[in-house]
């Protein structure tokens, strides 16, 4: 029923309605009216319209035990008659639309209008001259335009693409300033160039050679004036560094590709390049630290503690045979264990894991559990009080063939073991079980099996008569004075490859906190095993109900102070909810604490985290365990569920960023050198000495070529060897302008002693001067090769930026670079030798070949003086690129869009607003709604503004007692109910799905004959208003 939201869907279902829903017996509206009540108002309904839910069943022709029958005709003819179950996709741009965009770009504009210019002159023919030449400009200026637009459409379109986020991610942040600040010059620089152009061409012809103005002669003047703007524009689009854009797209859509093998999925482009700067990660234990993989190490039965799974013929028969049926029958029948799928694997686990590991260890006791089952099939299970969190327990109650009952029972250990009053002796008989024995039980057995990061699960019993029936209603009595028959610790493994992961945040600078739903001493064990935190380390473990006491003021209300003093320590937060996690994100975010603002990534997989993964910097959801919600909240799904796969993307997000560096060390270079080149050469020789389309290649290799070949270079380790880079720190540090402006000198002198003296060192005739149509001379021809080669060997300087000597180390790794620095130089030849009048190259010598080359291949020594010069000497450099607190999002952009929700937010709403209408009464429901919108939405729908579930959770009414909180999120007729039900209460327990032994998902079966919103703070219903 994905397609509910398109309308398409809707107008074309009623036509469907209308001739199919006949053959169903209920229409495609009805189940939808259906869908939309809760509770007892669905209960109603169904018994008003169809009478129960087997009638249902049987009009939509499925069984609520085998489902749907699976056929091919019949899953055709339902998604004909209800539709497919999938979110209709976006509608993507079109071509043309994509086109019309690029061409929005101001630098653009200037060159077609410039070639349009330049094309029409060339057209015209004045009296009595050759027009060869003049056409041949304009073909120039044509062959100007489409190299531009070429690479520019790209760049521009991901730009408009880009403006849709809210918020800008650091590295655009910066980028966009950077940039503004180098238009600004260029602008200013080819303004310049082109006044002191047109002043000393007029001043020369009109004032000094006192020429008159002839009519005849306008056609020429304009095309002086047009030649003078080209360059004009040159300089300009030289200057600017459109391929900046270009560059980050590149390394980002590169990255995202390499990172797919690595088993991230990004969702989010620039989520990979956040995850580099990340200071902090909040990581969900089970399936993430740990396998996944439940298994029974130890076990205490019959009087004795075994420290791993005892001998079969140890264990008497009689308990064994209570032991087998009571995990076999006592847990969901989609439960299974299944061979291994490859020869030597481990067996596979198909649904709950914990109850996967309890069904193992009757495996590993050499017994079958599918036996017990089929002797027991799940239709003639005769009671079922499934798992949720207030019970911690899931009980089963099976009727024998003497007609009396037996209830299976298996939960949570101190829960269940408070309900024992006798427990199974050595001899398979019960003894009596009194409250101290509990007590020595759960010192020297459940104790040490916590500490040891084991999950403690009991297994029980309790025979019932048959007559009288007990009443099955009253749990209370009926989960009662139960026969104890083991005791199991039930491991998930940390995986192997989890310590390695977490020190290599630890050495990068990151800092890792596990959030879970498992008691504390076994989180705090499993932190150890992981070395999250090491002994003797001054460090913060804390349950969640600590956490909310410490937090909160007086009045309820959270407050930043408080936990300012908490999350620099905490290592991990256990028996934690959802809106715990939220919290503790949110609190670290929004800290002022430290001096760089935290960069937070958080693991999530529960729909419940969904408000946390979208106010972190990077939501990482599971691939594996998450739900669809999480997935759509998320930056990034890790495929394997797997730490490790997190520590991956802070080395590619690191290494998006040190890309960039580079492309901009290299780029800026060629930027200042051949802006000044075309600048001071128009000044001194009225010309420049570069081309209007050499200068175009120039920008192609600088823009399109260098990005490729510089943000395609894959990570190494030594990324995680140095500290987050913070969002004040700069793109260009002082390292790389030593660098920029050190071979800015070096190229600068050669360029002008070859623009000055080359015809006297090479012996040829002098390019300066030149008439406006003289063909290309040797000498420009030499100041554009050399030019180039330059540039080439200087980009393999550029790879390193922080001052490292070896310039070629794995150059080799990166055959991307190596491709295009030879396709760069192969062209190169190509041009010069063959490229005549449209290039403005005439073919050179072997020598005057070799002497470029030489005078390039000089660029690598001088990167080398370059280094030996220490940068802490030179006081006088800048760095650039610097983001301030101020400018990490523009107002406009704040502005822009705020109405604009994406999918995840809509499903989580929606989500949100189904559970309340079944949870509180008809007369509280638009009051809820209303509180949603003003602030966990309006939280959820602007990252920037500070009101959130904090405010939502920081109600007046609330208040601190016995550390227990209470928290009336809906009405206050509810005060009143819960008053008068609390004192019968167990505390109000979080909705997280690792919190304790069997997850089996919430209970929220109806009774008619209560009301529908009477919640008590121990019941599963105010467990989940505490939660959200």
């Amino acid at each position: 029923m994905g397609d509910m939201t398109n309308s398409d869907f809707y107008s074309k279902n009623q036509r469907n309605e209308s001739s199919h829903g006949g053959e169903f017996g209920c229409t495609m509206e009805e189940l939808r009216s259906l869908m939309e009540l809760r509770g007892t108002e669905a209960v109603v309904k169904i018994k008003e319209t169809y009478g129960d839910t087997d009638t249902i069943c049987r009009r939509l022709k499925t069984s609520p035990v085998e489902g749907l029958p699976g056929t091919a005709p019949d899953l055709e003819k339902r998604k004909q008659i209800f539709g497919q179950n999938f979110i209709p996709p976006k509608k993507p741009k079109t071509f043309l639309q994509l086109v019309w965009e690029a061409l929005q770009d101001v630098t653009l504009i200037i060159l077609e209008i410039a070639a349009i210019i330049s094309l029409g002159l060339s057209f015209y023919h004045p009296p009595g001259e050759n027009n060869e030449a003049k056409q041949q400009d304009g073909a120039a200026a044509m062959e100007m335009q489409p190299l531009k637009s070429a690479e520019g459409g790209d760049t521009d379109d991901k730009k408009k693409a880009s403006m849709h986020k809210k918020e800008k991610s650091v590295l655009q942040g910066k980028l966009t300033k950077l940039a503004v600040q180098i238009g600004k010059a260029g602008l200013v620089m080819s303004a310049i160039t082109v006044i002191i152009l047109v002043l000393y061409f007029t001043v020369d012809t009109f004032v000094v050679n006192q020429k008159p103005w002839l009519p005849e002669c306008t056609p020429v003047y304009v095309q002086y004036f047009v030649k003078f703007f080209i360059i004009g524009v040159t300089v300009l689009v030289v200057a600017v560094p459109e391929g900046l854009p270009l560059a980050v797209t590149i390394s980002l859509a590169y990255s995202v590709k390499k990172m797919m093998k690595d088993n991230n999925l990004v969702r989010h482009l620039d989520a990979c390049e956040t995850m580099g700067n990340a200071t902090a990660i909040c990581s969900d234990k089970t399936g993430t630290l740990t396998t996944n993989r439940m298994t029974v190490v130890q076990v205490y039965v019959g009087d004795v503690h075994y420290k791993e799974v005892p001998d079969p013929s140890s264990i008497n028969a009689k308990t064994m045979e209570l032991l087998v049926s009571a995990i076999a029958i006592n847990s969901a029948y989609t439960t299974k264990i299944l061979p291994p799928e490859k020869e030597g694997a481990l067996p596979k686990q198909v649904g709950n894991k914990t109850e996967c590991g309890l069904l193992g260890f009757v495996l590993d006791l050499k017994q079958d559990y599918e036996s017990v089952r089929s002797q027991m099939p799940e239709e003639k299970l005769y009671k079922v009080y499934t798992f949720n969190s207030v019970r911690k327990s899931m009980s089963t109650v099976i009727k024998l063939p003497d007609e009396s009952f037996r209830m299976y029972s298996k939960g949570a250990s101190e829960i269940v073991l408070k309900k024992c009053c006798k427990i199974l002796n050595g001899a398979g008989e019960p003894r009596v079980f009194r409250p101290r024995d509990r007590d020595e039980m759960v010192k020297k057995v459940i104790e040490p099996m916590a500490c040891d990061g084991l999950r403690t699960i009991c297994v029980a019993y309790r025979d019932l008569p048959g007559s009288p029936e007990p009443d099955w209603d009253n749990e209370n009595d009926i989960l009662n004075d139960l026969t104890c028959i083991c005791v199991v610790g039930i491991e998930d493994p940390v995986r192997p490859e989890v310590p390695e992961a977490i020190r290599k945040c630890q050495r990068a600078g990151i800092t890792v906190r596990m959030v879970t739903g498992d008691n504390i001493n076994t989180a705090r064990a499993i932190a150890i095993k992981c070395g999250i935190i090491h002994p003797g380390e001054d460090f913060l473990c804390l349950e969640g109900k600590e956490f909310n006491r410490r937090i909160r003021n007086e009045k309820g209300e959270i407050e930043q102070e408080r936990i300012d003093k908490i999350w620099p320590k905490l290592r991990v937060l256990a028996r934690s909810s959802p809106t715990d996690k939220h919290t503790l994100v949110k609190g670290i975010i929004d800290s002022t604490h430290t001096e760089q603002r935290q960069v937070v990534a958080v693991t999530g997989d529960g729909t419940n985290d969904g408000p946390a993964l979208k106010k972190a910097d990077v939501g990482f959801a599971m691939g594996i365990a998450g739900t669809d919600v999480a997935k759509e909240a998320s930056d990034i799904i890790l495929t394997d569920d797997n730490f490790s796969s997190i520590v991956k993307a802070v080395m590619w997000g690191r290494n998006v960023y040190d890309s960039i560096s580079k492309f901009l060390q290299f780029q800026l270079t060629v930027n200042v050198v051949a802006v000044i080149v075309a600048f001071t050469g128009a000044c001194i020789t009225q010309d420049s000495p570069l081309k209007a389309v050499q200068m175009l290649w120039v920008n192609l290799i600088m823009d399109t070529f260098a990005s490729l070949a510089l943000a395609t270079e894959p990570p190494t380790e030594s990324l995680l060897l140095r500290k987050p880079y913070g969002r004040n720190k700069p793109l260009i540090s002082r390292t790389m302008m030593k660098n920029i402006l050190g071979h800015a000198v070096y190229q600068l002198t050669l360029i002008f002693t070859l623009l000055f003296v080359g015809e006297k060192m090479f012996q040829i005739d002098s390019g300066r001067n030149a008439p406006l149509h003289s063909p290309p001379s040797e000498h420009y021809t030499i100041i554009f090769n050399t030019f180039v080669m330059m540039q080439l060997f200087n980009e393999i300087n550029a790879r390193k930026i922080h001052g490292e000597r070896n310039v070629f180390d794995g150059i080799f790794r990166n055959p991307i670079f190596c491709t295009i620095v030879l396709g760069t130089f192969t062209i190169q030849i190509v041009i010069v030798q063959f490229g005549g009048k449209p290039f403005s190259c005439s073919p050179l010598q072997l020598d005057q070949w070799l002497w470029c080359i030489f005078i390039g291949m000089g660029e690598l020594v001088w990167g080398q003086v370059i280094a030996t010069i220490p940068t802490s000497r030179l006081k006088f450099l800048k760095e650039a690129g610097r983001l301030t607190q101020k400018e990490e999002i523009p107002e406009e952009e704040l502005n822009e869009d705020v109405e604009e929700i994406d999918h995840a937010e809509r499903e989580l709403r929606r989500g949100q607003i189904l559970w309340f209408r079944g949870l509180n009464r008809i007369q509280t429901q638009i009051r809820v709604v209303k509180a949603f919108r003003s602030s966990l939405y309006e939280g959820l729908e602007k990252p920037e503004s500070r009101t959130s579930i904090h405010n939502f959770m920081a109600h007046p009414e609330f208040r601190v007692e016995d550390s227990q909180p209470h928290i009336p999120l809906i009405d206050d007729t509810d005060l009143e109910e819960d008053a008068a039900l609390k004192q019968n209460s167990s505390p109000p327990s979080s909705l997280n799905k690792n919190n304790s032994a069997i997850d089996s998902g919430i209970n929220l079966t109806t009774d008619t004959s209560k009301s529908a919103t009477s919640s008590s703070p121990g019941s599963p219903i105010h467990s989940l208003e505490t939660s959200l």
